[in-house]
């Protein structure tokens, strides 16, 4: 057969009715996926809300505060869309908010389980630590991203399962929970390292001039140099949003915390602290209400959202600093 007869008789076959009708079916098969994935991915970024802590009656040293580190984790794995970190689905291409949430949501989790593992489930540091919370520490600190062989779910369920392990031993009268101010002031340490972190790289959004001086120079012969330190911008709401789960994750933890070291805390004076420090990381759950995280100038037309997010921190980590002097001299 020749070329030009060739060329023809692919032609004719391209131009065949039924031909078209196929293509265009595949064509509206694709439209109509990619829209379904499109909602799918508008739905799964709704963020939980804030729940109340109150403690059970008749409730064991350490349950609420076990209870509420299983809501956590529970709520990390089973939101709507379930965990999204380590999904392989074209969706993960642009639905970047909520991994990034859920990250800040995870380094929480990890901070509050390595606490518990290393000093509220002992009495001194000699004590052996608890069992439970020895498999539950390493669980959570998993890969966030493997999606198989094993998946990240699957080891943080095996996580929350040695917590309710725990929970058990705790109300069997078999575990331990020490609702000590040292403790407390142990995980305060994590948080107040944490915020600060945080708020730096937030205030990063419209870049900051720093001093580049080399580390070993007399102070007499410094010289040093101006560099600016920007956040990429699309980096700019994936760190928004890891703000925004850290702080959703802090104060659920923190409402356990303050049902649970009551009497710590009104014994230091420092119940009302803890209550502003509390309230100003409630008021990063406000509801965004612009459909993208603005980055406007300092005292531009637009807002900062970075700027925002990163005030309340600061002011949170402020009443921090207080909160912990209180606990070691009040």
């Amino acid at each position: 057969m020749s070329n030009e007869k060739f060329s023809q008789k692919m032609g004719d076959r391209l131009l065949d009715p039924a031909n078209n009708r196929i293509w265009k079916g595949a064509l509206w098969l694709i439209v109509i996926l990619l829209l379904v994935d499109v909602l799918l991915g508008w739905y799964w970024s709704w963020e939980p809300d804030l729940q109340e802590v109150r403690a059970p009656a008749s409730a064991q040293p350490g349950e609420v505060v076990t209870l509420e580190v299983i809501h956590v984790a529970s709520t990390l794995l089973d939101k709507p869309g379930g965990y999204l970190s380590n999904d392989i689905l074209p969706h993960r291409l642009w639905l970047d908010n909520m991994p990034a949430w859920e990250f800040g949501v995870l380094v929480q989790l990890r901070d509050m389980v390595r606490v518990m593992r290393r000093d509220m489930s002992r009495s001194q540091s000699q004590s052996q630590e608890d069992r439970n919370l020895a498999i539950a520490e390493p669980q959570f600190n998993f890969d966030s991203r493997s999606w198989a062989m094993p998946a990240t779910e699957s080891e943080y369920r095996r996580g929350i399962r040695a917590l309710e392990r725990y929970l058990e031993s705790l109300r069997s009268g078999e575990g331990r929970f020490y609702a000590r101010a040292d403790n407390l002031n142990s995980w305060l340490n994590e948080v107040q390292n944490r915020l600060g972190a945080l708020s730096q790289d937030l205030s990063r959004s419209v870049g900051r001039t720093t001093l580049d001086t080399e580390e070993d120079t007399p102070v007499t012969q410094l010289d040093s140099k101006e560099r600016v330190v920007k956040t990429p911008w699309l980096k700019i709401d994936d760190v928004f949003y890891e703000a925004r789960g850290a702080s959703w994750a802090l104060v659920q933890l923190m409402r356990a915390l303050e049902v649970e070291f009551a009497d710590v805390l009104r014994k230091k004076n420092a119940t009302v602290s803890f209550r502003q420090m509390v309230r100003e990381l409630e008021a990063t759950q406000e509801t965004l209400w612009s459909p993208m995280v603005l980055n406007g100038s300092g005292f531009g037309v637009f807002a900062n959202h970075s700027l925002v997010m990163a005030n309340y921190l600061s002011r949170a980590n402020a009443s921090l600093i207080d909160l912990r002097k209180l606990l070691q001299e009040g």
